[in-house]
């Protein structure tokens, strides 16, 4: 019987317990030092066993850390004091509580072992600070930390339902991470090495394109389950997770449908059709194939370990079943709020009996009130309601029955941050060293709203992938022999899936859909046939797209500004200047901070535009000069007004006094230029202030603005624009 916690007196007096010598121990958020000697000597050995291994019963996130929830066994053996120094101390001589020690005693099983105990667990919430919050959701990057074992004991027992029957036929988890062909791997891994794909074309209905990309393989090679040279692979689910996974395969809307199929069958994923109709649907998606995808891989490691344990000292068994350390899923989300609406899902699917610090996730990510004007557009709201913090990193642990927020990286399962959040723990401080060895066995990421996350800084993105799977610096507790050889022979971003989940394409995500979507099973990208957001004006306004040639694309951002100073902006120094007031009310729309600055410093400094007034509105002006600003441009005070998308994306002002809309780059996201175009110009030639004749849009473009153009004129439009002779377009 393992040694009991030092605890309280025997509450009716008969017994005390004794002092023995402290137990090594970390202190506890309660300053109570606690330890477990068993734990001390099973990590003796860091390559002895696995991370779900057969070891000590332990809630913890560290071996060597009190557990949160007491279970019940705990709190009945609370009642003794009883410790290793003691036992040794105590010598030959028979003790009064060895006696009641015996009688309390459990029962043996027919193998002549002790049963084992059901763990109660109860919930204990503890709020801590902000600090405290990243400090536990990091992890104590600078410790050698090992993944505490878990036993298979009767609430964590393998549903074995799911596992016996893929030996009857084979489905898309087993065949991608355990039960691939070797010499066709290596063909795949070649290939996508020499940039070598197969591509196929196909639509789905009139209003949606679906391109498949696979490695490019000899014919005979089994192609992914979806392609008509495939074997007859199939989905396995866990129970639970059966009924919402089958539902989305079979849902009626057929990109949905689509894109189910491609996820659940571990293909990379670019989906530029997210919007407010199917986000919801959107996350159930993500939810169950990251569940399921934990669940199935937590059931296989513990079957194999119970296999393991009990076999005979001659048989000799081996299984590749695992990764470095233990985070499977990486998901990647903008906002605290958007955080919680996916955790509420997770948690819905997975109905968890319990959830560790549920409380202190609701008091540090949630918020009720939303304090927004009534012009503010539905998908504005949907971003930024509730907790709109973009620095955010949370571990979430899962068991068969429990569900506990901000473990420890290393301890965690899934990991859900903020690009911003997950760069400065990636990144480290003057007090931690830099870690990135908890994303060295990452199986699935999900990126979501990812057009939101372009208009944080991409680059944090991007610096994330650049460390996924890569080789650990530490072992961190790593049992190689149960290590699957193509992470041990560095090929581990072949096999990871990647989602990208996005309202629409961009140039950085087709980046990341190029060079870091390595799948061996191919991949999917599935965009929506554009109609065009200059055909949802409401109003007709004459909008001319201007095209400008450049020498290459280092020098396209000068070839822009010296377009527009040569071809534009003597029309409105000249109007200015003879006082016919034609260019005031003129919107000067910047997509990008750098063209902004240039520009403004231009106005401010050159001679010839010395007798033009303007003001403007950036991401980084304060709201007191933003008030100015818009004050002194409905007024006529400033004639020109420059203004960035990004501070459309956070404020979204409805801007007044708007007579002519200069796009000096056209909007990554299409909703804007209907807004800027239809709302502002649309406003204004509402209320009279101008007439529909005189307002215009002028928008300049390049061979470059490809995917912005597509969104702005339409899928059927977009290359006469690029293609045609002249450089003037006119739509009304």
């Amino acid at each position: 019987m393992a040694p009991f916690r030092r605890g309280k007196s025997y509450p009716r007096g008969g017994i005390q317990s004794r002092r023995g010598r402290p137990v090594a121990g970390r202190t506890n958020r309660n300053g109570v030092r606690s330890g477990n000697a068993g734990a001390s000597a099973t990590l003796s050995a860091p390559f002895q066993a696995s991370r779900v291994d057969e070891a000590v019963y332990t809630n913890s996130e560290n071996p060597d850390a009190k557990s949160d929830n007491e279970d019940s066994h705990e709190e009945a053996e609370e009642s003794f004091s009883l410790d290793e120094s003691s036992d040794s101390d105590s010598g030959p001589k028979k003790k009064p509580y060895h006696v009641l020690l015996q009688t309390l005693k459990p029962e043996a099983t027919s193998h002549g072992e002790p049963k084992r105990k059901r763990r109660k667990i109860e919930p204990v919430e503890v709020p801590v600070s902000l600090h405290a919050e990243y400090t536990e959701a990091n992890g104590d990057l600078e410790e050698s930390q090992v993944d505490d074992r878990e036993a298979l004991s009767e609430d964590d027992s393998v549903d074995e339902s799911v596992e016996d029957d893929n030996a009857a036929k084979l489905d898309y988890f087993t065949r991608h991470f355990a039960d691939h062909d070797e010499s066709e791997t290596v063909k795949r891994i070649q290939a996508i090495t020499g940039n070598l794909w197969v591509a196929e074309n196909s639509r789905a209905g009139a209003s949606w394109s679906i391109i498949r990309r696979r490695p490019s393989i000899s014919q005979s090679s089994k192609l992914s389950g979806h392609d008509k040279e495939s074997g007859p692979l199939g989905f396995k689910f866990k129970p639970k997770f059966e009924r919402a996974a089958q539902g989305l395969l079979s849902d009626p809307n057929e990109p949905l449908k689509q894109l189910s199929t491609a996820v659940l069958s571990y293909q990379d994923v670019l989906f530029s059709a997210r919007s407010l109709e199917n986000a919801g649907k959107v996350r159930r998606l993500a939810s169950v194939h990251a569940l399921n995808h934990i669940f199935r891989t937590r059931d296989k490691v513990l079957k194999h370990s119970a296999r393991l344990s009990k076999k005979d000292h001659d048989e000799e068994l081996e299984f590749r079943d695992q990764g470095f350390t233990r985070p499977k899923v990486l998901m990647l989300m903008p906002t605290r709020h958007s955080c919680v609406k996916m955790i509420d899902v997770l948690i819905d699917m997975c109905e968890p009996e319990q959830q560790e610090n549920k409380r202190r996730f609701q008091e540090s990510y949630a918020k009720a009130e939303d304090n927004f004007s009534v012009d503010k557009p539905e998908d504005f709201r949907d971003l930024f309601g509730g907790n709109d913090d973009d620095m955010f990193r949370l571990g979430l642990k899962f068991t068969r029955k429990a569900v506990k927020f901000f473990s420890q990286f290393y301890n965690s399962d899934m990991i859900v941050a903020s690009p911003l959040g997950l760069r400065t723990a990636l990144s480290g401080d003057k007090n931690k060293k830099q870690d990135h060895d908890f994303l060295s066995s990452i199986e699935v990421v999900i990126v979501d709203q990812s057009e939101a996350l372009l208009m944080q800084n991409w680059e944090h993105v991007e610096y994330i992938f650049e460390h996924l799977n890569l080789q650990p610096k530490e072992t961190h507790g790593c049992d190689f022999s149960r290590v699957r050889s193509w992470y041990l022979d560095g090929h581990a971003r072949y096999f990871r899936q990647t989602v990208l989940l996005s309202a629409f394409n961009f140039p950085s995500l087709n980046r990341l859909y190029t060079q870091k979507m390595l799948n061996i099973d191919g991949k999917v990208k599935i965009s929506p046939i554009c109609k065009g957001a200059i055909m949802d004006m409401g109003v007709p306004i004459k909008q001319t797209f201007s095209r400008f040639d450049f020498a290459d694309p280092a020098s396209e951002p000068d070839d822009r500004f010296n377009y527009f100073t040569s071809a534009i902006l003597p029309s409105l120094v000249k109007t200015s200047s003879q006082g016919l007031g034609g260019q005031q009310g003129t919107l000067l729309f910047m997509p990008l901070y750098a063209d902004f600055v240039r520009v403004r410093n231009h106005l401010a400094s050159s001679s010839s535009t010395q007798h033009v007034s303007f003001g403007s509105i950036s991401e980084y002006v304060s709201v007191k000069e933003v008030a100015r600003a818009r004050s002194h441009f409905l007024t006529g005070r400033h004639s020109i007004l420059l203004y960035t998308e990004r501070a459309h994306h956070f404020r979204r002002y409805h801007l007044k006094g708007v007579k002519r809309v200069i796009l000096y780059g056209l909007p990554e996201n299409p909703v804007f230029y209907r807004e800027i175009v239809g709302g502002f110009l649309g406003s204004s030639i509402a209320q009279a202030a101008v007439d529909s004749h005189r307002a215009n849009v002028r928008c300049l473009f390049s061979k470059l603005d490809l995917l912005k153009l597509e969104r702005s004129v339409g899928s059927e439009r977009y290359l006469s624009l690029l293609s045609e002779k002249g450089d003037m377009f006119d739509f009304t």
